[in-house]
């Protein structure tokens, strides 16, 4: 018997809440496989008042019985997965099997300080990045000059690699940005360390998944950012390195997508982003203020305040198409109490002209003009409503509107940070 395949992937700008969408699905899932990205974003889920921040791992790991996979398609920061691997075990909360894709590319130091001279020294355009060096390791990737997981293994083969590649990177830090160049015996000597760690959870991502499907059992797979920042679908080239759309899926683990059964799009109840490139509805008054603050709307990864503004129905229609999205997943919802009214952006104006679809020239985009609807807002506590009905009339007419602007049936919502404050609802 075929198992089941679900996927869970942002519809905004990332920072959507799937860390917690995908905490509060797993209980029923068996693996859980994040397939792409990297350090360069945080999945936060809230259990008990106790926050626990993913920048690698799958957020499955807080299961015990569970299988959680890092496929190829992510950039691996050994570091960062060894220090959160060491804050889930001081705490007790490391409970699910690793596996690490040998096909994984390894982000390298050369690739963080590439990143940060990129960003500061003026070079080139800005991108409000990071810096974790995701970039980088991906255009070594599609270079064919990256160093994967798998090539950690083989101290002899990596010896020859780095010397080639290191002797590349240490001309830009030389004689591009005037700066020290990396000690090849230092490195090698680290990634020995990374070796000798790594080598109790490499695997082959693709054939762990396929088996466990074709055993009947249950997949998750989660990404990280959203589709607004997809490399070939997003705000180019205001976007990650990476394809966080729903096609990542396939080429991140190796798993065809006639394996996929349902799409869970996640969005919140407004917008955000980090980071530079447009935002059509960002709020840069006392409404912006609010949903930042109230929402406690800083960087997982950097601390950075976000930018914040209106819910964009535009933008999440697109999304649901690139995606193919089934289902939807609101977060965030309890933050609008409070205000006086809510908008949501209906259309854009581009230049005089009304338009709903969304333009892929980052250019149009960038002078587009949100023409919003405006609903009455509300000031209930959220937190007790255990079903739809518990919550107020105009927070029900807001959801149903987004069902019936993007045709997609919402099916989980969340009223509070924490775990059990989802609503989880029948599919129409």
């Amino acid at each position: 018997m075929k198992g089941k395949a679900e996927v869970i992937v942002g519809m905004q700008w990332g920072d959507e809440g799937k860390g917690r969408v995908a905490d509060a699905i797993t209980p029923k899932s068996d693996v859980i496989v994040r397939y792409q990205g990297g350090a360069n974003s945080g999945h936060t889920v809230i259990v008990e008042g106790k926050k626990y921040i993913f920048h690698i791992l799958p957020s499955g790991m807080l299961y015990s019985g569970k299988t959680c996979v890092v496929g190829n398609g992510v950039a691996l920061d050994p570091d960062r997965l060894f220090e959160e691997l060491d804050e889930l075990s001081s705490q007790g909360m490391d409970r699910a099997r690793l596996i690490v894709s040998g096909s994984a590319h390894v982000v390298m130091p050369y690739h963080k300080i590439l990143d940060h001279f990129e960003e500061s020294k003026g070079l080139k355009r800005r991108q409000g990045t990071t810096e974790q060096g995701i970039g980088p390791c991906y255009v070594d990737k599609f270079g064919r000059t990256g160093i994967r997981v798998c090539d950690l293994m083989h101290p002899d083969m990596l010896r020859d690699k780095l010397d080639y590649i290191l002797g590349l990177k240490n001309q830009i830090i030389t004689r591009i940005y005037d700066e020290k160049p990396i000690s090849f015996d230092a490195l090698y000597d680290k990634a020995m360390a990374w070796k000798e760690r790594l080598s109790l959870y490499v695997g082959d991502c693709s054939k762990v998944v396929t088996q466990a499907l074709n055993e009947g059992k249950c997949i998750l797979f989660e990404g990280a950012q959203g589709t607004m920042l997809d490399i070939d679908h997003g705000t180019y080239p205001y976007v990650t390195s990476s394809n966080p759309t729903c096609g990542g899926v396939c080429t991140g683990t190796g798993v065809g997508p006639k394996n996929i059964d349902r799409i869970i799009g996640v969005a919140k109840a407004y917008c955000t982003r980090v980071g530079e490139g447009p935002l059509p509805t960002e709020d840069l008054e006392e409404k912006g203020q609010y949903l930042r603050e109230k929402g406690r709307e800083y960087c997982a990864a950097t601390g950075r305040p976000r930018r914040c503004g209106w819910l964009d129905l535009v933008a999440l229609k697109y999304a649901a198409r690139i995606n193919g999205t089934t289902h939807l997943a609101i977060t965030k919802l309890d933050v609008l109490s409070g205000l006086e009214e809510i908008k949501v952006c209906v259309a854009y104006d581009c230049d005089g002209k009304r338009s709903e679809e969304y333009p892929v020239d980052t250019h149009i985009l960038s002078a587009a003009k949100p023409v919003y609807k405006t609903f009455k807002g509300f000031s209930q506590d959220m937190s007790e409503a255990e079903t739809i009905e518990d919550l107020p009339q105009v927070a029900r007419d807001y959801v149903k509107f987004i069902e019936d602007q993007t045709g997609v049936p919402v099916v989980i919502l969340g009223v509070g940070p924490d775990r059990k404050e989802t609503i989880f609802r029948e599919t129409r």
